[in-house]
């Protein structure tokens, strides 16, 4: 029997504009993907369960394709990326059992985090070499493969490595201490591949608005690396703010995120607020002010949306 467990992630700042080359800065957070392995003679077998998900079975056949589906959509997608790695690295008579607290098609890194650790997990249950670095790059690459080109290295570099990484023109780990974010949940599923393609539209639409946008998010997430060493938190506060207000202005905001983000920062509850992730749906994160998480994850749950607090700056993938 081996475990491995990964975590979820958010972005700090720089969505978007990390597609067209502007830093981006994100970070682990205390949400897992656990994988357990089992030794299964004769045949081979998935079962996912997690965050508002009933226990489904699969079973994959010898190409490593799922062969029989359970009734959650959100499993069944999650059993797809196990059943890549199980291809991948050609594995066969175990029982593969994957839990998560992390909110799936909510841009907090569901699917990165149970790649990564189902390698983890797998490849030390079967005797395969791999370290850390190979982890992520695979993890990276399998994504991908399952998403049609869309993955992240970002996503996997967390759930691999923990802590924080800027993304510019390579994936950069960064020493920061950590925070403590209330996150709050749509629960509005997103789709990032459509939300990428409709700012990369209106960016060739209208290239002299939208570049210097990109800009100044860049600049932003810049600009927050000694914020968050310094813990000059009133200043990433507003950093946030205005990184929000120029995400809505490509479009990615939403009517139920920004009820969730000005919720947060009503009352002077939360230093600063934002969407993270591709938008659309999806997440939001707020910086709350001194003793004032329990107050904005009730404000943001009588806005309708799911909040809870997390950590930042969080281990990576571990074996047990």
């Amino acid at each position: 029997m081996t475990a491995a467990s990964a975590p979820g992630k958010v972005i700090l700042f720089g969505e978007h504009a990390v597609v067209s080359g502007a830093p981006a800065l994100g970070t682990a957070i205390d949400l897992r993907a656990r994988v357990l392995v089992e030794d299964l003679p004769g045949k081979t077998e998935i079962s996912i369960h997690g965050l508002g998900l009933r226990l489904s079975g699969f079973s994959v056949d010898s190409d490593g394709r799922v062969v029989s589906l359970g009734s959650s959509d959100e499993a069944a997608a999650a059993a797809r990326y196990v059943s890549a790695v199980v291809k991948t690295l050609g594995v066969s008579d175990v029982r593969i059992t994957v839990s998560s607290e992390i909110p799936v098609a909510s841009g907090l890194g569901s699917s990165a985090a149970i790649v990564v650790a189902t390698l983890a997990a797998l490849s030390r249950h079967m005797g395969i070499d791999m370290d850390v670095r190979s982890i992520a790059a695979e993890a990276h690459r399998i994504e991908k493969m399952v998403q049609m080109g869309l993955g992240s290295p970002m996503d996997t570099a967390l759930a691999a490595y923990g802590g924080y990484v800027q993304i510019s023109d390579g994936v950069t780990p960064v020493e920061l201490p950590p925070l403590d974010l209330v996150i709050g949940c749509t629960s509005v599923p997103h789709d990032t591949r459509a939300e990428v393609a409709r700012v990369q539209e209106l960016r060739s639409r209208y290239p002299e608005i939208v570049d210097p946008i990109f800009r100044a998010i860049g600049a932003i997430s810049r600009m927050a690396v000694p914020c968050i060493k310094k813990m000059e938190l009133e200043e990433l506060g507003m950093l946030m703010n205005i990184n929000h207000g120029l995400l809505e202005a490509i479009g990615v905001g939403t009517r139920e995120l920004s009820e969730l983000v000005y919720a947060a920062r009503g009352a002077g509850m939360a230093l600063g607020a934002k969407l993270t992730g591709a938008g659309g749906g999806g997440c939001m994160i707020a910086l709350p002010g001194e003793d004032a998480s329990l107050r904005t994850i009730t404000a943001i749950s009588q806005a309708r949306g799911r909040a809870f607090r997390a950590r930042t700056g969080c281990k990576g993938v571990t074996v047990e």
